[in-house]
């Protein structure tokens, strides 16, 4: 049976200056995270968005309609702790990423593949110093050393445990790091890169109809790529 959900405790969600940031506060005491540590960013407008989820809540709290608090969350309690590790995760989608593996058939669907991918394989030679090979079908094609370590430094760049926890969101939810590096870049915003990592599934959908169930999870897992969307956004220069 489902854990009944814990009933909302509190009048008001608001921020308390917190250095180097600031702080979610629940009636003006300060909010921790389940490992006990402050709930705490650097982004002013993230802690604002976290504040507005708690603000949103009804008679009971439910973690699946906050998906950035559950994102910060996961990064002061366990990225920070393991960031190395997670990147090792994030970097591993280099070998395989999404956009290197093209249909063959049909047309509609090359065309389409190529018109969302192609860009992002000429941005990540340019910017990212990643050359990439493609390839027909699911056949595995391996990636060249160098742009293996172009990828490899790209996600080590990126700076916080909470960028970091959104980066390796966003890349699970594409299955395309560099997706979700061209988002960290602002080479994408939210809606580009969420269907630049659907363009199959869009595809289908077109032919075979939406089904529901499929669009109900998709929806969720919008959620959670929002939140990292915002996450990565908050970490770029000048979004403090």
């Amino acid at each position: 049976m489902r854990t009944p959900l814990p009933r909302r405790f509190y009048r008001e969600a608001s921020l308390l200056a917190h250095p180097p940031g600031h702080r979610v506060a629940l009636d003006g005491r300060g909010a921790n995270t389940p490992a006990r540590n402050p709930l705490a960013v650097a982004s002013r407008p993230l802690a604002e968005a976290m504040a507005a989820e708690w603000n949103a809540q009804g008679d009971v709290i439910d973690p699946s309609t906050m998906p950035l608090t559950r994102l910060v969350n996961v990064a002061i309690d366990g990225v920070a702790a393991r960031a190395d590790e997670v990147r090792d995760e994030i970097q591993g989608y280099g070998g395989s990423d999404l956009i290197c593996y093209r249909a063959g058939s049909p047309e509609a669907l090359v065309a389409r593949q190529a018109a969302a991918w192609d860009p992002l394989v000429e941005w990540a030679r340019e910017a990212l110093g990643a050359r990439l090979i493609l390839s027909e079908g699911v056949m595995h094609v391996a990636q060249p050393e160098p742009s293996l370590k172009a990828l490899a430094g790209a996600v080590a760049a990126v700076p916080s445990p909470v960028a970091l926890a959104g980066l390796s969101t966003a890349t699970s939810l594409t299955g395309s790091v560099v997706i979700a590096l061209a988002l960290a870049h602002g080479r994408l915003d939210a809606d580009a890169a969420w269907a630049a990592a659907h363009v199959d599934e869009d595809y289908q959908a077109e032919i075979w109809g939406i089904d529901e169930d499929a669009a109900l999870r998709q929806m969720a897992r919008r959620r959670e790529f929002d939140a990292a969307a915002l996450a990565l956004a908050s970490a770029r220069p000048g979004q403090a």
